[in-house]
């Protein structure tokens, strides 16, 4: 069983490298709907589809988070004895 710093340090690293695959998705989103902004309705179903994504992203972002913070609470439960 990992001690409580390994898990923690892991935990740390995977929200990390959540937090970038979230800015990098919206970025990217962002950049398609730069471009298609001047096709009328290309940029309509492009707009909506950034919303979608975007909140898609963000309610995943958050659920994994809260995964991550559970794992992290039940290692340092386990390492205090409680």
């Amino acid at each position: 069983m990992p001690n409580y710093n390994e898990v923690h340090t892991a935990v740390r690293t995977e929200k990390r490298n959540l937090w970038l695959a979230w800015a990098a998705g919206n970025v990217i989103m962002f950049l398609i709907a730069r471009a298609t902004r001047n096709i009328a309705v290309v940029s309509v179903v492009t707009q909506v589809l950034v919303v979608v994504v975007f909140l898609a992203l963000t309610v995943t972002l958050f659920r994994m988070t809260s995964a991550l913070n559970r794992k992290a609470d039940a290692a340092r439960r386990e390492v205090l004895g409680e």
